[in-house]
């Protein structure tokens, strides 16, 4: 694999619809001083590349997370990661679907219910598809990747001049504490380093392409998160906390096509993105369950993601549970997973690596403490993960003769 290729892969695996929200929902909850929750998020992601890349390297024949927490602790900590990575893609659907469906309501003119039955229409329209075999490419998945920087940098660029310094005052209005808040739901844009560990092998020379490909993937990722971030307070002042940040940024700079543009790259990230974490859901189930469990069948997992997902959507749509919380569900299951990944690199590394892995594990301890009450979400998770399987007893063959006919 060529750096260009493995650059692009990793800024894809980076980049996703989250972007289109959390920048909005990080200045709601902290103001600006969200930026700083930015700042130490991408130091703690440049930590996640090296640890990542180097577990890569040193154990190639265990792919993931999942395959390092069990190098490090055993099958029982690997089946306890890849269930928490599990949970988290169940719970990241219903989100990934009202960032989408956020930008057709505010196209459309509609409220908060329309936001949410929006979303439960793409979340059926994927169920659908991928109960139907269809799965985007990973060609389509990296175009409408570019399509999405384009659109950042054009609203970016585009509505820098309207930004004021006075949108920056006050800097903390809701207190220091509410930067660890908003890490909590900003980690999640962090979420795809992971992905660095299986593509290591394909690099042609890995020991002299992936210090070069982790620092290009690592400056652009920076580059597009900081120039967002900036933008978003700067600019809309205010209007920060929109559920639709980019959308308000393109039509400040471009008009009112910003925001039909917008919609329709919102959309299509939707359906691609939450196609891709079903169909890999589905492909981690089936290497994880025993032969003859129920969710290992094809059609169980996707219509579990539907029930569960529409229920969410209705407790956000009542009331009951706002964005906010609805996001740091997955959140919490994936910095658990980030967690042990990286308690795993310091067992498992050597020097400045090892080094990393212990500065990177605490950091992400720090975010997991700003989790709150979700965090016993995870523990719930990891211990019935973690619980011994009861192998079904085998009937004595003398009995099972006795009960065939004839």
């Amino acid at each position: 694999m060529s750096t260009q290729r493995a650059v692009t892969l990793y800024v894809g695996a980076l980049l996703g619809p989250s972007v289109l929200l959390l920048p909005g929902l990080a200045a709601a909850i902290a103001g600006p001083a969200s930026i700083l929750a930015w700042l130490g998020l991408l130091a703690v992601s440049g930590l996640l590349a090296m640890v990542f890349s180097a577990l890569g390297r040193r154990h190639p024949g265990r792919s993931g997370a999942a395959g390092f927490a069990g190098a490090a602790f055993g099958p029982r900590a690997e089946r306890a990661v890849a269930a928490c990575f599990l949970v988290g893609v169940v719970l990241g659907a219903p989100v990934v679907c009202l960032i989408g469906a956020g930008y057709v309501a505010q196209l459309v003119g509609g409220g908060h219910l329309v936001t949410v039955a929006i979303a439960a229409g793409l979340l059926l329209v994927v169920v659908v598809l991928t109960l139907g075999g269809g799965q985007a490419s990973s060609t389509v998945q990296l175009s409408l990747v570019g399509v999405l920087v384009v659109l950042i940098v054009v609203a970016v660029a585009g509505a820098s001049g309207h930004a004021r310094i006075d949108n920056w005052t006050p800097f903390a209005p809701h207190g220091w504490s509410a930067i660890g808040t908003a890490s909590t739901v900003l980690m999640l844009s962090f979420v795809g380093w992971e992905a660095i560990a299986p593509m290591t092998a394909r690099l042609r020379s890995p020991h002299r392409q992936l210090p070069r490909v982790i620092a290009l993937a690592f400056v652009i990722t920076t580059a597009i998160y900081l120039g967002l971030a900036c933008a978003t307070v700067g600019v809309l002042g205010q209007r920060a906390g929109s559920a639709t940040p980019v959308a308000d940024l393109l039509r400040i700079g471009i008009g009112p096509v910003g925001a039909l543009a917008a919609a329709v790259a919102a959309v299509a990230l939707t359906l691609a993105a939450t196609n891709a974490y079903l169909s890999g859901a589905a492909e981690m189930v089936a290497a994880l369950a025993h032969p003859g469990a129920r969710l290992a069948r094809p059609r169980v997992l996707p219509l579990a993601v539907a029930a569960v997902g529409i229920v969410l959507l209705v407790m956000v749509g009542t009331g009951w549970v706002t964005t906010t919380q609805l996001v740091v569900l997955p959140t919490t299951m994936f910095v658990t997973v980030y967690a042990t990944t990286t308690a795993a690199g310091v067992r498992l590394l050597t020097g400045r690596s090892r080094l990393a892995a212990a500065v990177a594990c605490a950091a992400v301890g720090v975010v997991l403490a700003f989790t709150g009450v979700a965090v016993l979400l995870a523990v719930l998770v990891v211990g019935v993960a973690v619980t011994p399987r009861r192998r079904p007893r085998r009937r004595p063959r003398s009995a099972a003769l006795a009960r065939c006919p004839g």
